[in-house]
């Protein structure tokens, strides 16, 4: 297990690294001149920081969802809260809100998160607590409402309009700042924080509400905070780069099968591997087609969506 582990965290190094000095231009650490150094501090760094955050987030809030709904399927996007942020995000867009600056979208996306979140919640609440039945078809049902809405907005929006927002949709790193790091470390950290220190409850859960009971856990109480780590998470990566799919669905089905269910090393090994995937994904996404880039969202979903089919079909690999 040991083993395993230390290998993750060295292809998470590598990888970071590897993102950093490859990409349409090649960089040498050892002969930068100030041109590199502008591309490597002001343009790479950020980036890359940025695509690890929202691929940690989703990654851990995957693992997270997967056991509290107990429903192997389940992924930070199914609860309704990325649809929520990218309605709002998309309107600023369109409509050219600048009201804080570079700021504008990402508030616009984290409110509209929050927001969410917070209805979903309020939905899925039922006698004191949080089930997972009423999240799920809560979750669903503003999904679609969302989606129509977006669609609308997008269908009377200018051909500029249209483009920036298709771009947030699908996941777009090309405007990261080091103004929007600190405000995502803090709330995905908080997330893996909140959800890491409620592992045990959540290996409870998966068992059965009757089983977290006869624990001393209070299955409810333990939703409730696990809900508001994803939240945390799941909106903070929304508004640091848009939507990206098939993260928080696949990363943790791959950690279970190589580390096992126990949610104290599932949780942080989903986040570790989901900002890998992301920057992976965020590396062939400018470096396949320059100068012209892809949405990272766009590349994630062609290398998430086979290598899922090919683990539906391995017997057990798809389990809480």
């Amino acid at each position: 297990m040991k083993l395993r582990i230390f290998i993750i965290v060295l292809i998470c190094a590598f990888t970071f690294f590897a993102s950093l000095l490859l990409g349409p231009s090649v960089i040498n650490p050892f002969t930068m001149d100030e041109t590199a150094r502008e591309i490597l501090f002001e343009i790479r760094a950020p980036r890359i920081l940025v695509a690890c955050l929202m691929g940690m987030a989703l990654g851990a809030s995957g693992a997270v969802l997967q056991g509290i709904l107990r429903n192997p399927l389940a992924d930070p996007y199914i609860l309704g809260i990325s649809s929520g942020a990218s309605l709002l995000a998309a309107a600023g867009i369109i409509g050219g809100i600048t009201l804080f600056g570079s700021f504008t979208i990402p508030v616009l996306a984290f409110t509209g998160a929050l927001l969410t979140g917070g209805i979903v919640g309020a939905m899925g609440w039922k006698r004191g607590g949080l089930w997972p039945e009423r999240l799920l078809l809560a979750g669903v049902g503003l999904s679609f409402l969302f989606s129509a809405m977006l669609m609308l907005i997008m269908s009377i929006a200018s051909d500029e309009g249209l483009r920036r927002a298709m771009l947030w949709i699908f996941g777009d790193l090309s405007m990261s700042e080091w103004s929007r790091i600190p405000y995502g470390l803090a709330f995905v950290a908080a997330g893996i924080v909140i959800s890491g220190s409620r592992a045990k409850a959540l290996n409870a859960l998966i068992l059965g509400d009757e089983f977290a009971h006869s624990l001393g856990f209070s299955p409810h109480r333990e939703r409730v905070l696990l809900f508001i780590s994803v939240g945390l998470m799941t909106s903070a990566s929304v508004s640091l780069g848009g939507m990206i799919g098939f993260i928080g669905l696949l990363i943790p089905h791959i950690m279970r099968f190589f580390l096992g269910s126990d949610s104290k090393i599932l949780i942080p090994a989903s986040a570790l591997g989901g900002g890998t995937l992301l920057c992976i994904a965020d590396l062939i996404s400018r470096s396949l087609l320059p100068p012209m880039e892809l949405p990272a969202g766009i590349v994630t979903a062609i290398i998430g969506a086979p290598y899922f089919l090919y683990l539906l079909r391995r017997k057990n690999v798809l389990s809480i």
